[in-house]
């Protein structure tokens, strides 16, 4: 018996070590009672508010300062587009030579008939515009031109100057001569022109001398002397040095040499002083 109650003690001891006490089950149901206590105790509303007061006034005051700072803070300035009236458009600068040249080429365009180039020597070649062949615009040569088509428009040539079609426009050579030719224009020239049988010109001539066979409605002025052959007729004045009118010739105009060397006036009043 003496060892079954050694062996029951010792067996009671074990399970105590290995199991919580009393004591231990009693304070943790002290601190469950101690955390359901606390639960319910009265809980003070109006502090609870006043801090949440508080906590909302230093977050305003925050909002506040960052709006301030932002406020100050220079805003960046945007290039506005310039209204389409105020527009300044660059204007392109043009190099000197081109002006000249421009203005060169006006003035060419002004001019009634084209200058020849006295200065340029007298090139041997021979332009011909042939039958059927109609130009218009302007037409310059260094050598000479044979025109036996239409031309409208303006010639001019430092060589000779052969008209046998039609030309509608004023001309300038350095020699000219027509044959059967129609010329509504000026006709201006720096040696002899020669006006063939079956040509009419309506216009003005302007030479150092002039043989006419033609018909010619303007005056002509000559440097030097002029012939008027016998089927000519000639509706206009005529200046020269000199004028040979064979027998036929019809002229309605008035004659003049004020190109010769005879002084007429110095005559006429040496007779009166007499």
């Amino acid at each position: 018996m003496g060892f079954f109650k050694d062996f029951k003690d010792d067996f009671s001891q074990a399970v105590n070590e290995l199991m919580p006490g009393e004591d231990n089950l009693e304070d943790g149901a002290a601190n469950e009672d101690l955390v359901v206590n606390t639960l319910e105790n009265e809980v003070d509303v109006e502090s609870e508010l006043s801090k949440l007061d508080g906590l909302l006034e230093q977050v305003t005051s925050q909002t506040a300062k960052q709006q301030t700072s932002v406020q100050d803070q220079p805003v960046p300035s945007v290039p506005q587009p310039k209204p389409a009236g105020e527009t300044k458009i660059e204007q392109p600068v043009i190099p000197e030579n081109h002006v000249k040249n421009t203005q060169e080429e006006r003035k060419m365009a002004d001019n009634i008939t084209p200058v020849v180039n006295e200065t340029k020597p007298v090139s041997d070649e021979v332009s011909v515009i042939t039958e059927g062949t109609i130009i218009k615009g302007d037409i310059v040569s260094n050598g000479s031109l044979d025109i036996r088509g239409n031309v409208q428009g303006d010639i001019g040539c430092n060589g000779k100057l052969v008209v046998t079609g039609t030309v509608t426009g004023n001309s300038n050579s350095s020699e000219f001569f027509a044959d059967a030719a129609k010329i509504e224009g000026e006709v201006v020239s720096t040696g002899t022109v020669k006006i063939g049988l079956g040509s009419v010109i309506i216009g003005n001539v302007t030479s150092s001398s002039a043989v006419i066979a033609g018909a010619i409605k303007g005056d002509i002025d000559v440097q030097g002397p002029v012939v008027v052959d016998t089927s000519a007729v000639v509706m206009g004045n005529i200046k020269s040095r000199s004028v040979q009118i064979n027998n036929g010739a019809v002229i309605e105009g008035f004659c003049s040499q004020c190109y010769s060397d005879v002084d007429v006036e110095s005559l006429f009043a040496s007779k009166n002083n007499e």
